[in-house]
């Protein structure tokens, strides 16, 4: 973005992201199942939008040890993840609730976090799931719940985690579908452009994940939420950051490929600049 474009947007001020912010929202009210009686224009993206994120009581997700932080503003980036879990063949519900509740157990009981580390997950199906507590909450309030899924960057990300291991397969298209879907919700919510904000988490921390296949189909993936939230009518030129502080942009986009994988497939999530687990 340039900086004529940028003081645009700072001439334009609030009234244009909060005018932006209320279409996403009667649309997210669609994604979400529910209704979202909170002003701003109606237009195609609320008949458009469709699906449901399931909440944590859906799943029977345990209580969490402590409610999650909970920061007055939104991320600048979108984490890309995958759970390096078994590509299981199993596409229902059912099977998507158990996998989210394997996940918070092994995160509060194995890794002694407060919750589950990443904010949304998707399954193999296609199903959407709330993670760490408060989670669609703030996202409909254009706040940021600090997760712990990618190391010394949680303050400013918020993760999706896609069930599978991508080193060497693809991910089904119900997933990709998916993740197109949320992606474009998150960037509209947000204020955010899908060419800039979204990423994965090899892109800031020494890890393979998200794998190298589901890593090679971000562009992709990009391309398919711009194209997405131009039919919902959100005008991609007007969307970008705020100016990102420096230190939030990724860390190792330039890194040899070999010089980022480890020995573990998800990497690290927690670093000691993150403000909490």
């Amino acid at each position: 973005m340039s900086i004529h474009q940028h003081r645009l947007r700072s001439q334009e001020g609030m009234s244009r992201r909060n005018a932006l912010r209320g279409a996403a929202f009667v649309a997210g009210g669609v994604l979400l199942g529910g209704a979202a009686d909170l002003g701003g224009p109606t237009s195609a993206m609320a008949a458009t939008l469709s699906g449901t994120v399931y909440k944590r009581g859906d799943w029977k997700a345990r209580k969490p040890k402590q409610a999650a932080q909970v920061l007055g503003k939104g991320p600048d980036h979108i984490i890309i993840h995958h759970t390096a879990t078994a590509n299981s063949g199993d596409r229902s519900k059912n099977h998507a609730f158990a996998l989210s509740r394997s996940i918070q157990r092994y995160h509060m009981d194995s890794n002694k976090w407060d919750d589950t580390g990443q904010q949304l997950t998707i399954s193999r199906g296609g199903h959407v799931m709330e993670g760490r507590n408060g989670s669609l909450a703030a996202i409909r309030g254009g706040r940021h719940v600090v997760g712990a899924h990618v190391a010394n960057h949680n303050a400013h990300t918020i993760g999706i985690e896609s069930e599978g291991t991508y080193t060497s397969a693809g991910p089904p298209t119900a997933l990709l579908s998916a993740l197109v879907e949320t992606c474009a919700w998150l960037c509209a919510a947000y204020g955010l452009n899908p060419a800039k904000a979204i990423v994965g988490h090899r892109d800031y921390n020494k890890t393979s994940c998200p794998g190298d296949k589901l890593y090679s189909l971000l562009p992709k993936l990009r391309s398919d939420v711009g194209a997405r939230m131009a039919r919902l009518e959100v005008r991609l030129e007007q969307l970008g950051y705020d100016e990102v502080p420096k230190e939030h942009l990724p860390t190792y986009p330039e890194v040899p490929m070999d010089e980022r994988t480890t020995d573990y497939y998800h990497g690290p999530a927690f670093g000691d600049a993150d403000p909490s687990l």
